[in-house]
C-alpha cells in the first residue's frame, strides 16, 4: 500500500486547474461527464445518501460547517467536504467533524491509482469530490454536506442531486474564470440549482438575485432568500468570543427562534447562521429529524477555525483568510464591531492569485504597522514584492521571511492593548496558527509532509 505521502502525490500531483493561470471556465476544462464516468468506475457512490449543496463566493465554508454541525447534533452521521485546508489534506474530507485518517486515505489512493492513470484529463479537485464521495458511502454516512470549489454549473461537486441547493454572498472573485460581471458569476453560481429542488440563498446585489430568481422560476424550484423570507437579529453587545441572534423564518413554526449562540465572529456569519438555520428547516419539512435544540446546539458548537479566530487576548491576536475585497471589508467590520485596540500591527502575505497589492491598498488604512511575509506554500507571493507594493501605496513595510519571524517581531512590538491581525490568505492563518501554538508549547494540529504540494 501506498505511504501517506505517495497517497497524496497520486491525488495532488496531477493537472490542478487551482494552481495555473486559470482558463476560461468552459465544458473544455471542467467536464461533469468525466466526473460521472470515475464515479460510475466507483459504483456512483454520491447517489448512496442524501446530500446539501452549497455554492457562492463568500460564507460558503462557514454555512456548509454549520449545516454539518447542526446535522450532527440532529443524530445524523455526516459527512463534510470542504476546500482548501489549512493544516493538513485530510481536513477536506470529514465524517462528524474527524478528518480522513490517513490509513484510508493511503487505502483509497491505493485504490484510485490505476482509475487515475486510465484518466490522465481527469484533475486534481476532481479526484479529491470522487475520493470524499467513495469514502462517505463506504463509510455510511446519513448525508452529506458539500462546498463548491469553484463557480458551481460545471464544479466537480454538481454531480450531486441534492435535497437542497444553497447560494451565500455572490461578489466579484476569479473573474478571469467566471466572467467579468456579477450576473455571470451569479450565472455560474447559480447552477447548482437542480429542477424541483428547494433552494435558499443569502441577500444579493439586485442583478445577481435576479439570475438566482430566473434560474429557480425556470427550473421550478421554491426559491428562499434571507432578508425576504427569514430574517435575523442580534441580540445584545458583539463579544470577541461569540455572537447571540434570534431567526424568524415564514411560518408560525418558524417564529423566533431565540438565544442562538454563534461562536463565530462578524455580522456576515450572523447572516450565514440564518442561511443554515433555513436549510435545516426545509430538511426538517422533507422528512430528517432536526429540532429547535439541535438547531441550538449546532450552532453553538460549530468550529470553522482560521476565520475571525481569536489566539490571543493580550494583545489581541487575530486570523483570518480574508483574499478578496469583499471579505477585507467584512473582516475590518466584524474587527469594529467586536473589538477595541490602541495599535493594530498587520502581518500580511497572499497568494500568487490573489491580488495582493488590492488587499493591501484595502488593508493599510487601518495599519498601524505593516509587517508582510511569505507563507510555506508553493502559491505564497514574495514578501519583497509585498513590500514594494506597500511602498507604491505610500507606505513602509516590514519584510520577513517566515511567519514565525513575523509574529515574533508583532508580539515584541505589540502592547498589551493592541491588535495584532495576520490575514491576506488562509496559507498565512495557517502557517500563524502553528507558529502561535510552537511558541505557547501547545500541540501541533495534524501536518502533512513538507513538499506535499
Amino acid at each position: 500500500m501506498l505511504t501517506y505521502q505517495q497517497a497524496l502525490g497520486v491525488i495532488l500531483k496531477r493537472y490542478d486547474v487551482e494552481r495555473r493561470v486559470q482558463p476560461p471556465y468552459a465544458e473544455r476544462v471542467w467536464r461533469l461527464d468525466r466526473v460521472r464516468e470515475l464515479l460510475a468506475a466507483l459504483g456512483d457512490p454520491h447517489q448512496c445518501f442524501p446530500s446539501v449543496h452549497v455554492a457562492g463566493t463568500k460564507g460558503k465554508g462557514s454555512t456548509t460547517a454549520m449545516i454539518a454541525s447542526i446535522l450532527r447534533a440532529s443524530g445524523y452521521r455526516t459527512g463534510m467536504y470542504t476546500s482548501p485546508h489549512l493544516h493538513t489534506f485530510r481536513e477536506r474530507i470529514q465524517i462528524d467533524g474527524t478528518p480522513i485518517p490517513e490509513s484510508d486515505l493511503q487505502r483509497w489512493a491505493t485504490r484510485f491509482q490505476p482509475l487515475l492513470a486510465a484518466r490522465p484529463e481527469v484533475t486534481v479537485f476532481e479526484a479529491i469530490t470522487a475520493l470524499a464521495m467513495a469514502y462517505m458511502a463506504e463509510e455510511k454516512v446519513d448525508v452529506g454536506v458539500y462546498e463548491v470549489g469553484l463557480g458551481g454549473r460545471l464544479d466537480a461537486t454538481n454531480v450531486l442531486s441534492p435535497e437542497v441547493s444553497v447560494i451565500t454572498s455572490i461578489s466579484m472573485d476569479h473573474m478571469q474564470v467566471l466572467g467579468d460581471t456579477l450576473a455571470q458569476i451569479a450565472r455560474e453560481k447559480a447552477g447548482i440549482i437542480k429542477p424541483e429542488t428547494p433552494v435558499l440563498s443569502a441577500p444579493q446585489r439586485p442583478d445577481a438575485l435576479a439570475v438566482i430568481e430566473q434560474i429557480a422560476r425556470d427550473r421550478e424550484a421554491r426559491l428562499a432568500v434571507i432578508g425576504r423570507d427569514w430574517r435575523w437579529e442580534r441580540e445584545g453587545q458583539q463579544e470577541a468570543d461569540g455572537q447571540w441572534l434570534t431567526v424568524t423564518g415564514p411560518s408560525e413554526e418558524t417564529q423566533d427562534w431565540a438565544a442562538l449562540y454563534l461562536p463565530l465572529l462578524g455580522e456576515h456569519q450572523l447572516e450565514n447562521a440564518t442561511l443554515a438555520v433555513a436549510t435545516a428547516w426545509q430538511l426538517r419539512q422533507q422528512g430528517m429529524s432536526i429540532t429547535f435544540e439541535s438547531v441550538r446546539e449546532g450552532l453553538a458548537t460549530v468550529q470553522w477555525p482560521g476565520r475571525m479566530e481569536v489566539l490571543s487576548k493580550s494583545p489581541w491576536l487575530v486570523v483570518d483568510g480574508a483574499h478578496n475585497s469583499y471579505s477585507v471589508e467584512q473582516l475590518q467590520r466584524a474587527l469594529h464591531s467586536h473589538f477595541g485596540w490602541d495599535a493594530l500591527h498587520l502581518i500580511f502575505g497572499a497568494g500568487l492569485t490573489h491580488q495582493p497589492q488590492v488587499l493591501l491598498r484595502d488593508m493599510l488604512p487601518i495599519a498601524d504597522e505593516v509587517i508582510v511575509t511569505r507563507a510555506g506554500h508553493p502559491k505564497a507571493s514574495d514578501p519583497r514584492q509585498l513590500q514594494e507594493h506597500a511602498l507604491g501605496l505610500g507606505r513602509t513595510a516590514i519584510a520577513l521571511p517566515t511567519p514565525l519571524q513575523a509574529l515574533e517581531h508583532a508580539l515584541a512590538a505589540a502592547h498589551e492593548n493592541d491588535l495584532i491581525l495576520a490575514t491576506g490568505s488562509l496559507f498565512l492563518v495557517a502557517d500563524i496558527r502553528e507558529a502561535w501554538f510552537d511558541l505557547q508549547g501547545l500541540s501541533q494540529p495534524p501536518r502533512d509532509p513538507p513538499g506535499s504540494y
